[in-house]
């Protein structure tokens, strides 16, 4: 049952939307598509003062925003964030996109539990308390949204990102759950696996130091697309009512391997990094 009007066939446009990550990267490169689509954007982030710079460059678009501090680690901040936004805009949230986390790098034998820990509990715990707290209003509304940042590293398998690959890949899992499970309700819901994008990524996360520089030199200057590109294009599949959102050329062609043939793939992946390590 509809209790909030009709459902927007297009459910970026015009959207009441709430973005985990919002003062940075990609999550502000959303906010800010969102705003120029005519949404009400809730820019949520642990930085506070990152949410509140994209919230001006919003609100310089001529679109209203509001800025809220969350730790999506925390499962009751999470609560609070789906209660706040709705308060905020007068209006049920009609998409959510969850894209807060960080990065891990490192050998299997050096992460640490500790590092394991804070790493799933942002990367896959944070987009299991976003879906946790909005999927049942969006049931209750009769339609709704979800986007989950995922990553090619969800399929890709590299060697000494262990930590990182689990959680992005539980993050696809989940996505195509609930892609299978919500249609029914009228939810959609897109999932991201982008391969390297300009972000804060590397200098938030936990990288170690040999890789640390080449890592963010790679991120700033071999990335094949930008943030707003990845943005667009994803709120655009997600309107078009599609599952995967892959926006490069190289993270599709490790899509492609990985799926017509993993076991070989895994094998190439193997002898290369013997081979090159």
């Amino acid at each position: 049952m509809m209790l909030f009007g009709r459902k927007n066939k297009k459910p970026s446009f015009n959207a009441y939307a709430v973005v985990t990550g919002a003062g940075s990267g990609i999550g502000r490169s959303f906010a800010l598509e969102l705003a120029k689509r005519k949404a009400t954007v809730v820019c949520a982030d642990i930085n506070l003062t990152g949410a509140e710079e994209t919230v001006r460059l919003i609100e310089q678009l001529g679109a209203k925003a509001f800025a809220i501090q969350c730790d999506v680690s925390q499962a009751e901040q999470v609560k609070s964030l789906a209660e706040q936004a709705e308060h905020l805009m007068q209006h049920p949230v009609t998409l959510v996109i969850n894209n807060a986390g960080v990065g891990l790098g490192g050998k299997f034998d050096e992460i640490s539990l500790d590092d394991w820990q804070w790493v799933t509990n942002i990367n896959l715990w944070g987009v299991i308390h976003g879906c946790h707290y909005f999927v049942p209003k969006f049931k209750q509304l009769g339609y709704g949204a979800i986007i989950n940042v995922a990553s090619a590293a969800s399929y890709t398998a590299a060697p000494e990102m262990t930590a990182y690959n689990v959680t992005k890949a539980g993050v696809r899992a989940l996505s195509e759950t609930l892609y299978a499970e919500l249609g029914k309700f009228n939810v959609k819901v897109n999932v991201l696996c982008p391969t390297l994008v300009p972000t804060n990524i590397i200098k938030n996360g936990r990288i170690p130091g040999r890789y640390s520089k080449l890592a963010d030199h790679a991120l700033m200057n071999f990335a094949l697309t930008t943030s707003d590109a990845v943005a667009r294009l994803t709120l655009n599949r997600l309107d078009a009512g599609e599952l995967y959102t892959i926006p490069q050329l190289d993270a599709k062609l490790f899509w492609l391997m990985k799926r017509t043939s993993p076991v070989l793939y895994t094998k190439f992946l193997g002898l290369s990094y013997s081979l090159f390590k």
